[in-house]
């Protein structure tokens, strides 16, 4: 647990996709929360002395007899509890409600009237409410006690409450944003009714990261992992103002790098901010790691065990290192493995999943329980120049996994050359700053073409760019069609081995926004 200075709202997490947005939209109310797995006791959680408690959506039924199921004296704890989609039928449940299948299953936008009264968490809100839903299940009847304060089309009960014992129910998902009103909603049981004073900031996150480093690294030594960007380019700030001349960051050249990033990023770290930076041209042996590799996870997992066996060689030539310092955020953490909740791991990020068990520096990740967002706030706060701040996310992979199929030099020279043309377009067009990520990736696919009345037999290339809050959710971005064909042109034209175009239209989910 961090932060144990601060009002926290606990979160417990039964498994949904949107649990880690509930923390993320609760912090932009400057309130500090904390996701805990459904399985901790109410001893323990009243331990953390919470303002108030948060009981998840999930996947499951609350009808299953496996269903996961939170220690029901949580709500005999006097601390107000709001259960959102699943936590509100598991409530209904646990105290003598009735939940049954819905006729009709919702998912997606929803509408939903507030009733008369309204109840706490829906005063003053507009005559209808556009939700976003995802239930097959509903509450037929309210536990003794509550009233019922909203209604749906297919949810005669969409929300409850029972003022006295500070207990609220909501069948919807006021965390996602297609719920116009959610922020409204999170906002009142925050601070209306947990009385939360919103006393979290980045500045306090940071004095309190730093104490949190020197209590962790005591008199040892870490060695840091500097990639340039935003994420490690913030760790190692924080790691340097805990213990000084005690860090030392080292740049590694994996030979999966954009166009000249290698002297760029030493030019800069090393001149402004007076990083301790040693270089380490690696290339040749990620290379040789990722011959003939071509499962995605198997690429991460090898990149990982390379950057490990690189730090550990470098922690015996500079001296010797106790820890690895690592720019790792929360949606790493939470795609990579369950760490906090039985949410379903989607991929192995080579700074989590891909790390082997038999690692010998222990980790210090300052940002761990971050998001991007966040990290740039911080960023801000520390002096980091806006050009680091602003800086789209590029993957620890790198380009492995903006290559589909097997890495080779050859194949990461053309990538290179064609994503330098696609960022270069979008900062032309003013859109880099709208951006959450613009890149391209080279597709296994050839396919014929006509260059100069010759015929061509040359790679494709797909173009991805998304708008995104803080990575856990993205919508492919609309760009504007002279953009995509100046980008398309100049593909086509300056880079050889490229001959066909593509756009990608998908949005996280169902796909992710790295394309391995």
């Amino acid at each position: 647990m961090i932060l144990v200075t601060h009002q926290t709202t606990v979160i417990l997490d039964f498994g949904s996709q949107y649990t880690q947005l509930i923390a993320r939209r609760l912090r932009e109310l400057s309130v500090y929360a904390e996701i805990v797995p459904w399985r901790e006791r109410a001893s323990a959680i009243l331990e953390r002395r919470p303002a108030g408690i948060i009981l998840s959506g999930g996947p499951r039924s609350v009808r299953e007899p496996d269903a996961p199921r939170c220690d029901p004296e949580i709500f005999r704890l006097g601390v107000p509890v709001l259960g959102i989609c699943y936590g509100m039928q598991l409530m209904t449940d646990a105290l003598g409600g009735r939940v049954a299948p819905a006729p009709h299953r919702e998912y997606g936008p929803a509408t939903v009237v507030p009733g008369d009264p309204r109840g706490v968490l829906l005063e003053g809100l507009p005559a209808a409410i556009d939700v976003w839903a995802s239930h097959g299940d509903l509450v037929a009847d309210a536990p003794p006690g509550f009233r019922v304060v909203a209604t749906s089309a297919n949810a005669p009960i969409a929300a409850m409450e029972d003022r006295s014992r500070r207990l609220f129910g909501l069948l919807f998902h006021p965390e996602v944003a297609h719920t116009t009103e959610g922020g409204a909603i999170l906002r009142r049981f925050a601070r209306d009714v947990c009385a939360c004073r919103g006393d979290w900031s980045m500045g306090a996150y940071a004095d309190e990261a730093v104490a949190r480093i020197r209590e962790q690294v005591g008199g040892g030594r870490v060695i840091c992992a500097l990639s340039g960007g935003v994420d490690s380019t913030v760790a190692a700030l924080l790691i340097h103002r805990a213990i000084g001349d005690r860090l030392v960051c080292v740049f590694v050249d994996n030979g999966l790098l954009r166009l000249d990033e290698a002297l760029q990023v030493q030019r800069r770290l090393a001149a402004r901010y007076q990083l301790p930076v040693v270089t380490i041209d690696a290339s040749a042996r990620f290379l040789d790691a990722l011959r003939s590799v071509t499962d995605p996870e198997t690429k991460r997992k090898a990149i990982g065990r390379a950057f490990i066996d690189v730090f550990e060689e470098a922690s015996g030539r500079l001296g010797g290192f106790d820890y690895l310092g690592q720019g790792t955020l929360y949606p790493d953490v939470i795609e990579s493995v369950s760490v906090v909740g039985p949410s379903a791991a989607i991929k192995s990020h080579h700074n989590v999943g891909g790390l082997p068990e038999t690692m010998r520096l222990k980790l210090v990740e300052p940002l761990r329980l971050l998001f991007k967002d966040e990290v740039r706030e911080l960023g801000r706060t520390l002096g980091l120049d806006e050009e680091f701040v602003t800086r789209q996310p590029f993957p620890g992979p790198g380009l492995a996994v903006r290559i589909v199929g097997e890495i080779t030099p050859e194949r990461l020279d053309l990538l290179r050359r064609a994503d330098a043309v696609v960022v270069d377009e979008v900062k032309r067009a003013g859109w880099y700053g709208r951006l959450w990520q613009s890149f391209a990736v080279l597709l296994p696919v050839r396919s014929v073409g006509v260059m100069g009345d010759e015929r061509t037999y040359e790679y494709t290339v797909a173009i991805r760019a998304v708008e995104s809050r803080d990575g856990m959710t993205a919508d492919w971005a609309r760009l504007p069609a002279d953009l995509l064909a100046s980008m398309s042109s100049r593909l086509v034209n300056e880079v050889s081995g490229i001959n066909r175009v593509v756009y990608d239209i998908s949005s996280k989910p169902p796909s992710t926004i790295e394309w391995e």
